[in-house]
């Protein structure tokens, strides 16, 4: 099977999507790229994610065409498409309809550097301007609130993560998350204390140095069936 273990991956952290609450129902999308390839597996259309199997993960080149896989690729493969066209920094691409980011998101507000954990994004996470789901200015709009940056909220809809790998992008998404999280609760009853550039950019260099190695194991080259 064409990119076997990246569709076994697929199936896995779509479901860990919903047991860890960042989505609901058919919700949100995910995306493996294999570079040395240039094919990305991609989430199927509106299929329960407890019955997805890794037959119906949909395996499309760079160009958008469908490689191998007999369902509808999820409507926002655009999405992920522009990020392994244009970032080599990105293996993996994570988008979420989880509540607290989604929160800020249908504010259109960003989230600002309320807690250190932030720097798993960057200095702060931005809030991208608005465009219909499924559509080429969705993906440019989102790519570009997400320059240098590895997390970005989509205006009245969700979070997007991205990363080296499936492992670093879906903790992204779920550290974000839990920051968006305090940050709103924190607004509730005051006014949230923002840290300063300067201690969010001595963070993003700590995370780099300890936490990049929270990392997938290194796999063998796939040999297709």
């Amino acid at each position: 099977m064409l990119l076997q273990k990246e569709r076994q991956d697929v199936v896995s952290y779509c479901r860990k999507m919903i047991t860890a609450g960042l989505t609901k129902g058919t919700g949100g999308n995910i995306s493996i790229l294999n570079r040395k390839r240039g094919l990305m597996a991609v989430s199927p259309s509106g299929i329960d994610y407890f019955e997805t199997t890794e037959g119906d993960v949909v395996v499309m080149d760079l160009d958008g065409n469908i490689v191998d896989g007999n369902r509808k690729p999820s409507s926002e493969y655009e999405l992920h498409r522009i990020f392994y066209v244009r970032r080599d920094d990105i293996a993996a691409v994570v988008h979420t309809h989880s509540v607290y980011s989604t929160v800020l998101a249908t504010l259109r507000q960003p989230l600002p550097a309320s807690s250190y954990l932030v720097a798993y994004s960057g200095l702060d996470v931005r809030c991208a301007d608005y465009a219909s789901f499924g559509t080429r200015e969705l993906a440019e709009k989102t790519f570009e609130a997400m320059r240098d940056r590895f997390a970005v909220l989509m205006a009245n809809h969700g979070l997007l993560t991205g990363s080296k790998d499936i492992l670093n992008a879906f903790n992204i998404a779920e550290q974000i998350e839990h920051c968006a999280e305090v940050y709103v609760r924190a607004r509730a009853i005051g006014t949230p204390v923002i840290l300063d550039e300067d201690e969010m950019a001595r963070m993003v260099v700590k995370f780099g140095s300890f936490y990049g190695q929270k990392m997938a194991h290194d796999e063998p080259d796939e040999k297709d069936e």
